[in-house]
């Protein structure tokens, strides 16, 4: 099963490097609010691992297997109009939060990534800080690190590793729950003392960055409840 891969990953070294290439709708006109996009990211990260087919027999399960065994590398890129459009062909789920949409593909090798994907932007995901209202009922809360300044580009891909890396400790039942709702996140930025006291807890789960971009290597910088 993908949960158990992904719960006993160690890192190993990859003869071929894979991504999952993730795909920010951003209109020119009315782009999303921050805070959705990251929270559609991190929900449409886990769907795809928790896809049936990416389950043993799946159509979907060695290109999935083959990922986690190595590091969950994730390349988020920027859509509008026709390239959005585009996308929804390739194999992948597309999960949308409160009007932001992301769509999160199957992974592949980098060197193989489609000619749609492979010529979207990269750049230009900045979005401003937005005030999240409420945590929605169910909503697995995701904590972004208050002293790292990242993109959101950046961040949909480290609360999308953070969805991941939650799914291997919930039950069946909480799993089943979760997936009702479409794998809802709540991505929220606490105090930085509030943060200091959740990394003492053994509760959470941390995403510490292999430092390829942005931020040093190392640095933790998302926590799942």
């Amino acid at each position: 099963m993908i949960l158990d891969l992904i719960a006993s990953r160690n890192y190993a070294e990859e003869s071929e490097v894979r991504a999952m290439p993730m795909v920010l709708r951003i209109e020119r006109v009315d782009p999303p609010s921050r805070t959705a996009l990251l929270e559609a990211a991190a929900a449409s990260a886990v769907a795809v691992c928790l896809d049936p087919r990416a389950d043993v027999g799946g159509e979907w399960h060695e290109a999935v297997r083959a990922w986690v065994a190595g590091r969950i590398r994730k390349v988020s890129r920027r859509a509008r109009g026709v390239q959005w459009e585009a996308v929804q062909d390739l194999p992948g789920v597309t999960i949308t939060v409160d009007g932001a949409s992301v769509r999160s593909l199957l992974p592949v090798l980098v060197s193989e990534t489609p000619r749609e994907v492979a010529k979207l932007q990269i750049s230009g995901s900045e979005l401003p800080v937005d005030e999240p209202g409420e945590v929605p009922e169910g909503a697995r809360l995701l904590y972004v690190n208050p002293r790292v300044e990242m993109s959101a580009g950046k961040l949909a891909a480290q609360v999308g590793h953070a969805s991941m890396l939650l799914a291997p400790r919930l039950s069946e039942t909480e799993l089943k729950a979760w997936a009702d709702l479409d794998y809802r996140c709540a991505v929220r930025t606490p105090s930085p003392a509030e943060w200091d006291a959740l990394l003492g807890r053994d509760d959470v789960v941390a995403v510490r960055d292999a430092g390829f971009t942005e931020v040093e290597p190392g640095t933790t910088t998302v926590l799942a409840v």
